[in-house]
């Protein structure tokens, strides 16, 4: 049974930082394109950074613009996305994705910044 599980979201003030985990299961973790995307309410969603399968090559949005730094562990089939100078319009529900042959979702982690 396939399962991504994310965690680490939750309520930090501008500027802080927050460091979501994203467990995977279920499949051969190491052969998959990860990656982060975001959902805002009244928005679509939207990708956020994204790493191959190796770890070798990352990519990101343009908004993150040097705040964000994904990574993973294949040892530990997970990933992570360490976010940093977190602002308002961060605020949004994060999902984890396992691409390869088939697209895989996690539930999503609740990530909200306000003063």
């Amino acid at each position: 049974q396939v399962q991504l599980v994310e965690s680490g979201g939750g309520w930090v003030q501008p500027g802080g930082s927050l460091r979501l985990s994203c467990a995977a299961s279920g499949f051969r973790f190491s052969s998959y394109t990860m990656s982060w995307y975001r959902q805002a309410p009244g928005k679509g969603r939207e990708l956020v950074a994204r790493i191959s399968s190796a770890g070798g090559s990352e990519d990101y949005a343009d908004f993150v613009n040097g705040r964000f730094t994904i990574s993973r562990d294949n040892a530990k089939n997970t990933v992570y996305l360490q976010m940093n100078s977190l602002r308002p319009e961060d605020t949004a529900v994060y999902y984890c994705n396992a691409r390869y042959y088939y697209s895989y979702w996690g539930q999503g982690t609740q990530v909200t910044i306000s003063s």
